[in-house]
């Protein structure tokens, strides 16, 4: 006996508007890959919540949900880490086509852009301490300052140990300026000193063991955000020696 039509019609009628029935086994939600890019992430995500020194391969590993051994497969160790952290950073930095009438502003303008990159990540400047840089975009940087310092008349040699000597500064004024903020952090490290308690220690010194401490205490303390970082650089660049015709 055939089927009534209005039964058949409901019926698929409820079929449609019915919520799927879920399968026997549901699939397995598939990891995203581990790349250089997404170590670089997880380590950077470590130094700006922690600090530098909370950074280790297995920190990193946490953080992606992963084994140390995972890691490895596209990191050779910290230090391959460490040259791509200062690498990721690097590629912030807007270098400008050297102009000659104004080198010594475009450097100063870089290396600030430069200490700014390492300020947001706490202590990460020290990754770029005694390291030898192999990656494009740490050499892009490289690069572009010695340009800078060659199109401002400074004779290659002299250039070359600019660039050295400015980048090592760099990297200690960030260093110490984010070790401070850092112990600011900790109600334990009271040691920190406001500039008028600092200024109060050094008045009250004796003064016939530190009559120029005493008396210059003030200009000692002195100095607000990056005012010594600027007159630093400036005077470094203000005496580099012009190129000489041979």
């Amino acid at each position: 006996m055939p089927a009534d039509p209005h039964r058949r019609r409901a019926a698929e009628r409820a079929a449609r508007h019915a919520p799927p029935q879920p399968d026997s086994a549901p699939p397995t939600r598939r990891k995203r890959p581990i790349t250089p890019d997404r170590i670089t992430d997880a380590a950077l995500q470590v130094i700006a919540a922690e600090g530098y020194d909370a950074l280790t391969i297995r920190r990193v590993a946490a953080v992606l949900g992963t084994g140390p051994s995972s890691l490895y497969a596209h990191i050779l160790n910290k230090d391959d880490l460490d040259d791509l952290l200062i690498a990721r950073l690097c590629t912030e930095i807007e270098l400008p086509e050297p102009n000659p009438a104004r080198w010594r502003e475009q450097i100063l303008d870089v290396y600030g852009q430069i200490r700014d990159q390492y300020l947001k990540y706490p202590g990460v400047s020290r990754a770029a301490l005694a390291m030898v840089p192999t990656h494009l975009e740490t050499l892009r940087v490289g690069e572009g300052i010695l340009a800078i310092l060659l199109a401002g008349g400074i004779d290659p040699q002299t250039a070359a140990w600019t660039r050295d000597a400015l980048t090592l500064y760099v990297s200690g004024y960030a260093l110490e300026r984010s070790l401070v903020q850092l112990r600011q952090r900790r109600d334990e490290d009271t040691w920190v000193l406001s500039r008028e308690e600092l200024v109060g220690r050094f008045t009250a010194l004796p003064d016939d063991r530190f009559p120029y401490t005493r008396r210059y205490a003030s200009e000692l303390t002195s100095g607000t955000g990056h005012d010594r970082f600027d007159f630093t650089l400036t005077q470094i660049i203000n005496n580099l020696p012009p190129q000489t015709t041979p």
